[in-house]
């Protein structure tokens, strides 16, 4: 990204030179025309496929048919190859490239026809059938996210042609089009490959973790001797355990934090509901969280586990479990155990779920099974995974800094 971010800063125009023309904050130096003030309905007519009946589709069949609920990721119904052709030679059909939008459910969301035979349900899944020579598909694409749209609607959104056809924007020559567009192109290039290297990444840990737990690969000591078998222990017999506060704090802006299940899931414990020292003084004379410690969630999502690897003064809800550490066993260890598909199978097995939202009872937790190999083989498991979760971190941290980069490109390429 350094290199992209170098190159573009190596071309930024100052906007002061001139406020009163159109022109972006930030712009290739070879460009100097003012750009045109235009509404989408200027570059094309919108389009959309020929209506399909539900009885005309199928859950298993020859070509996809893509509603507002599965645009952009996988059909769940199909149409016969002969009612695509003939639709497709009838009626309305985007070209390769052109750019789906939708237009009802999460607004505007885009994906580029790529060619492949498909279909798609008309008025919501919409597209322009732009003039190539006056606006880009590529440059359009862009366009689209950051153009603003006044929905019309109660609780159902949608965007209706009659807004799509007046929306402005603003629109550069087909060259500045063309660089502006391969440019962002590559910043999303990087963006894919972050991505890409951030799944391959989770799918290695999870290929280790199944052999790693299922004792098909086992690690030796420093002579090189195995370490002698692993245990099976319910959870109970290991560790102490214990729920959260099972009333609803009164919160405070400014206190101790209050930890519940989405500081768990999004691992993100910064930013908290606070309660006051008293009620946290009165609660520790229950339980205390600590270093070392482990949350688990139990109600609504079930099973994602978190190790309190920092020190720590705060409470937590009923939602949670704390798993206490002790001598007996590495915590580190536990927490990857934790999300091994073994354990995670065992705990939806044992959990209530004709309850809403699903929950599993405390007890329950303590008669989960746990594997346990001695302390010097737990150590080395989970230094070995938590390298590769280091590794995970820092690819999507560099992700979120391409996508921020590529925000604030957004905001100063265009006017």
């Amino acid at each position: 990204m350094s290199t992209i971010k170098t190159h573009i800063e190596s071309n930024k125009q100052s906007a002061d030179k001139n406020r009163s023309k159109l022109v972006p904050e930030l712009r290739f130096k070879e460009f100097e025309d003012d750009w045109d003030k235009k509404k989408l309905g200027d570059v094309g007519r919108i389009r959309m496929c020929k209506r399909i009946f539900s009885s005309d589709t199928s859950e298993a069949g020859e070509i996809p048919f893509y509603k507002i609920g599965t645009f952009g990721r996988k059909a769940d119904a199909y149409i016969s190859n002969e009612l695509y052709l003939d639709y497709r030679e009838k009626y309305s059909f985007p070209k390769i490239g052109d750019i789906l939008m939708s237009a009802s459910g999460t607004l505007g969301r885009t994906v580029i026809y790529d060619g492949r035979p498909s279909y798609f349900q008309d008025s919501n899944i919409i597209w322009i059938d732009n003039q190539e020579e006056l606006i880009t598909n590529s440059f359009l694409y862009y366009i689209y996210q950051v153009v603003r749209y006044e929905s019309e609607g109660g609780t159902i959104q949608r965007l209706y042609n009659t807004i799509i056809s007046n929306t402005k924007f603003s629109k550069p020559s087909l060259p500045e089009q063309q660089k502006i567009a391969s440019f962002l192109s590559a910043v999303d290039e990087k963006i894919q490959q972050l991505s890409k290297k951030k799944e391959l990444l989770e799918q290695y840990k999870k290929g280790v973790m199944q052999k790693l737990f299922s004792g098909e690969l086992r690690f030796k000591d420093e002579n090189g001797n195995s370490y002698p078998d692993w245990e099976e222990k319910k959870l109970g017999d290991v560790l102490k355990y214990y729920d959260g506060t099972h009333q609803t704090p009164k919160y405070v802006e400014k206190g101790v934090p209050f930890y519940s299940v989405e500081h768990v899931t999004r691992n993100q414990f910064t930013k908290t509901k606070f309660i006051t020292e008293d009620v946290f003084e009165n609660e520790n004379k229950r339980i205390k969280l600590e270093k070392g410690d482990i949350l688990m969630t139990r109600i609504g999502d079930i099973g994602t586990a978190r190790l309190i690897d920092w020190d720590v003064r705060a409470s937590f809800y009923v939602s949670l479990a704390l798993l206490k550490q002790n001598s007996g066993y590495d915590s580190t260890y536990l927490n990857q155990f934790i999300s091994s598909v073994p354990f995670q199978k065992e705990l939806w097995a044992k959990t209530i779920h004709v309850a809403f939202p699903k929950k599993i009872n405390l007890g329950e937790i303590g008669n989960c099974k746990s594997q346990l190999p001695c302390i010097e083989e737990q150590q080395k498991i989970a230094t070995y995974l938590s390298s590769i979760d280091t590794k995970i971190k820092s690819v999507s941290s560099e992700r979120l800094v391409t996508e921020q980069f590529k925000k604030g490109l957004l905001q100063q390429m265009f006017v």
